[in-house]
C-alpha cells in the first residue's frame, strides 16, 4: 500500500467522522432548540454513560483503593449513620435510599437509587470519595472539609450504611424518618392534629 493510499483513506475516515459528528451535533441542536433543556426529561443512556465516565475520572488515583476504617461498622456507628441520613441525605436520596423523593426527582441528573448496583457496585473509597468531595454539575454537594483528609468518621459511617440500604429492616427504617427535619407545614399540621385529639 503507497503513502498516498494511506494518506487518502486516513483522509476519507476523517471526513466521514467529521461529517457524522457534524450531523449529529445538528440534530441535537435542532433538539435542544425546539425542546430547550428540561431538568425534567431522563437522561439518555449516553448521557449517563457520559455522567458515570466522568465520575470515574473526576476520582483521584487512589480513591477506588481506601478501605473503611471502620469496618465492621458497629451498631452505635450505623445508628448516627442512620440519624446523619435522616437529617441531611433522606431530602434527596429518600429514607430507603430509592431517589424517590421530589427534590431528589426534580434534579437533572436524578437523585440515584443508592440500593441498585450502579452505587452498591462503586468501592468503599469511592463512595467515600463522592461524599466528601460531591459530583460536580449534579445536585449532589461536598459533604466533607478539605481538612478531613480520609478521616472523616461520618463519612465512612454513611458508606457502611449505604451497603445496608438494600435490606434496612423496618426498625431501622423508622429510625432513619425520624431523625428527618419536617416542614413548618407539618409542624402546624402536627399540632393542629395534638390540640384536636386533646379536645381544643
Amino acid at each position: 500500500m503507497t503513502l498516498r493510499r494511506i494518506v487518502v483513506g486516513g483522509l476519507a475516515v476523517l471526513g466521514a467522522l467529521t461529517l457524522i459528528l457534524g450531523v449529529g451535533g445538528g440534530v441535537y441542536g435542532l433538539t435542544v432548540a425546539r425542546r430547550g433543556l428540561s431538568a425534567r426529561e431522563e437522561p439518555s443512556a449516553l448521557e449517563a454513560k457520559v455522567a458515570r465516565a466522568a465520575r470515574s475520572f473526576s476520582m483521584p488515583t487512589g480513591a477506588r483503593e481506601l478501605k473503611n476504617p471502620l469496618a465492621p461498622i458497629s451498631a452505635q456507628a450505623l445508628s448516627e449513620a442512620r440519624a446523619h441520613w435522616g437529617d441531611h441525605c433522606a431530602i434527596c436520596h429518600a429514607a430507603d435510599g430509592s431517589g424517590q423523593t421530589p427534590i431528589g426527582q426534580g434534579l437533572y441528573p436524578r437523585a440515584p437509587d443508592m440500593r441498585a448496583s450502579p452505587t452498591q457496585d462503586l468501592s468503599d473509597g469511592e463512595l467515600y470519595w463522592i461524599i466528601q468531595n460531591g459530583i460536580r454539575l449534579t445536585g449532589m454537594p461536598a459533604w466533607g472539609q478539605a481538612h478531613d483528609g480520609e478521616g472523616n468518621t461520618d463519612s465512612w459511617a454513611l458508606v457502611g450504611l449505604i451497603r445496608r440500604l438494600p435490606r434496612l429492616s423496618p426498625e431501622e427504617l423508622d429510625e432513619i424518618k425520624a431523625a428527618m427535619p419536617q416542614s413548618q407545614h407539618e409542624l402546624n399540621e402536627k399540632r393542629l392534629e395534638d390540640e384536636f385529639l386533646k379536645g381544643q
